[in-house]
């Protein structure tokens, strides 16, 4: 069935890239065409193999970018140490074959039949699975509430800049919000600094609201986040998390 994610046993197979979206200097977006794709949910993800002329092999897991139904997209951060990053980002090519399994995950997903309002938190690259579900959100024509909160180094930082402010002004109950921790915009009337109550806490987003919540992005930011919504009152019960590496991406 067409965006359903079918349980089956994993198996590795050859996708073929149909293009490549440069996001910012060091992220790209990879669309694949998958030939026995079964379907994926909102916030799945996918694992990667590279195998070298002298068979060594390097995996790596990324989340899928894409709605439930688009093509595969999966967006990946170059890593300057990375073994996998800096070969998706800087020697891929549209026509390339990628090794690949998935989807993979069934606890970090949203669907579009959960018609509560939904909180999303993402730090850096921990953005990706979250846009899956903005995405899936405007595919199945939802009105679910929903608001992203965004923390960035600097809007030039930004993944999907264009898109986000977008949808984020069409009027159907998505509001996005951005934290920058290190510069802001010229001219904008935010604090620079790190995810605070109060930005959590925006009018009609409190814990009365009872929002499903999904944080993703790196250990500390993922666990700081969600200490501040459990102290803010939120039910633990109802927050997802994902956590990456270090820098909110895969090497």
């Amino acid at each position: 069935m067409e965006g359903t994610a079918v349980q089956r046993r994993l198996t590795w197979q050859a996708a073929t890239v149909t293009a490549a979206i440069q996001e910012t200097p060091s992220v790209r977006t990879i669309e694949l065409a998958v030939p026995d794709w079964p379907g994926h949910r909102a916030g799945q993800h996918l694992d990667v193999r590279l195998t070298a002329e002298d068979g060594y092999t390097a995996e790596r897991s990324y989340s899928i970018a894409s709605a439930p139904g688009e093509p595969v997209a999966i967006t990946v951060e170059r890593l300057e140490d990375g073994e996998v990053s800096p070969y998706l980002t800087e020697v891929l090519m549209v026509g390339y074959p990628l090794e690949l399994r998935g989807p993979i995950g069934g606890w970090f997903v949203w669907d579009p039949d959960a018609g509560r309002p939904v909180l999303l938190v993402a730090g850096g690259s921990g953005v990706v699975p979250l846009m899956s579900m903005i995405r899936a959100r405007a595919e199945a024509g939802s009105r679910a509430p929903f608001r992203l909160v965004y923390s960035v180094r600097s809007p030039e930082t930004v993944l999907y800049a264009a898109e986000l402010a977008e949808r984020g002004q069409a009027g159907d109950g998505l509001e996005v919000s951005y934290v920058y921790t290190r510069s802001a915009p010229p001219g904008a009337q935010v604090r620079v600094g790190r995810l605070n109550p109060v930005v959590l806490a925006a009018p009609g987003w409190t814990r009365e609201a009872a929002p499903a919540v999904f944080i993703c992005g790196p250990t500390g930011f993922v666990e700081a986040a969600a200490s501040l919504l459990v102290k803010a009152g939120h039910d633990p019960g109802v927050i997802k998390t994902e956590r990456f590496g270090p820098s909110g991406g895969q090497a």
